[in-house]
């Protein structure tokens, strides 16, 4: 059989040729396909359910929401383990499955539970949520945002933050292999109510009146329409605040005819929400991100379309905000594989001389 096959190949040299040619391009082309990590991902099989309860200290947190959701995860198939961490205001309750378990089976098995587990939580307590599917291998691209020289008092860390979660983290949000992008750093900008106690017991009005009325009229509503022939009039109150002046002329009350506004009460102003971190650049404030991947994907592929993103986001960011990314991931690939490249040849060259 192999003398026949030799002499086809003999005899047919071009078209032996053509088969090596071909095989040459595959090889190659599987070659750029194969996923290349700098590190390798042994994450287990898991899904991680997330519960934020600002108001529950750890122990109410473990007796109100981690034992709750635990105890429905119970009866899941191909379940390995159940492990949870309480905290102030935060509960984390991880799922391991066996390894030939589905991933997204895993999680449409958990997201079913959780019904049950959601009955069990008191209401305004907190909501359960599962964590993306990534690990802790999938932050492939780090960045901050900052001003350029001169436009330092022009963009404080308040609107460094604003530009960050409106701009930048919504368009890098699509993109394939990316499941989720953290911002990280600068104040969430907040539009605050400041009441007066004092003015508010003078007038005989309460703090509920306030919330209510505050609720109440940041909203749009819609009013069918009118028939008018030939014509046809669609009606609709637009309601929705959009900026402090509207918020200080809100109505709370009517006394004698005379409307009370917000402004009457309380101080409307910017304010900034509660933070337990921040993120420093050269020892000053900064603003940044972290785009996550998704588990088992590409990491040289999706950090290249991440990189593409970035120059087009860059065009649409305000003048003197620059996007600079610090950590990104092909870099550390192409290090580790140039690492791998240069110990196979000083290896190969030094088999190849003790030999000779």
């Amino acid at each position: 059989m192999f003398d026949k096959i030799i002499a086809y190949s003999i005899q047919n040299k071009f078209v032996i040729g053509l088969l090596v040619i071909a095989l040459i391009i595959w090889g190659i082309f599987s070659l750029r396909q194969i996923p290349i990590d700098a590190v390798p991902d042994i994450t287990n099989n898991q899904v991680q359910v997330i519960t934020i309860s600002p108001t529950l200290a750890t122990l109410e947190v473990e007796q109100f929401i981690t034992t709750p959701v635990e105890l429905s995860l119970q009866n899941i198939q191909q379940l390995v383990e159940i492990r949870s961490i309480s905290r102030f205001g935060l509960s984390v309750v991880t799922v391991v499955f066996e390894e030939n378990m589905d991933l997204y089976l895993a999680r449409q098995l958990v997201g079913e539970y959780l019904k049950e587990a959601e009955d069990n939580i008191p209401d305004g307590v907190g909501t359960p949520e599962m964590a993306p599917i990534s690990t802790g291998l999938g932050e492939i691209y780090q960045y901050v945002i900052r001003p350029k020289e001169g436009y330092e008092e022009q963009y404080p860390a308040t609107e460094l933050r604003t530009i960050q979660d409106w701009i930048v983290s919504r368009q890098l949000s699509g993109i394939e292999g990316v499941v989720e992008v953290n911002t990280m750093g600068g104040f969430l900008k907040q539009y605050e109510v400041a009441v007066n106690p004092n003015l508010l017991k003078s007038i005989g009005i309460s703090i509920t009146d306030v919330y209510d009325a505050l609720q109440n009229s940041n909203e749009n509503t819609g009013g069918a329409y009118i028939e008018k022939n030939p014509n046809t009039y669609y009606i609709r109150t637009n309601g929705v605040v959009k900026s402090l002046t509207d918020i200080e002329n809100i109505v709370v009350d009517v006394r004698s005819g005379r409307p009370i506004l917000i402004k009457d009460v309380a101080t409307v102003q910017f304010g900034k929400a509660p933070r337990y971190g921040a993120l420093t650049r050269n020892g000053e404030e900064a603003v940044g991100g972290r785009v996550m991947m998704l588990k088992g994907a590409n990491s040289a592929a999706v950090t290249d379309r991440v990189k593409e993103r970035v120059v087009q986001i860059q065009k649409s960011l305000p003048e003197g905000v620059v996007i600079e990314p610090y950590l990104v991931r092909d870099k550390m690939v192409s290090t580790a594989s140039g690492t791998g490249e240069t110990n196979l040849l000083e290896g190969g060259l030094n088999v190849s001389g003790r030999l000779v």
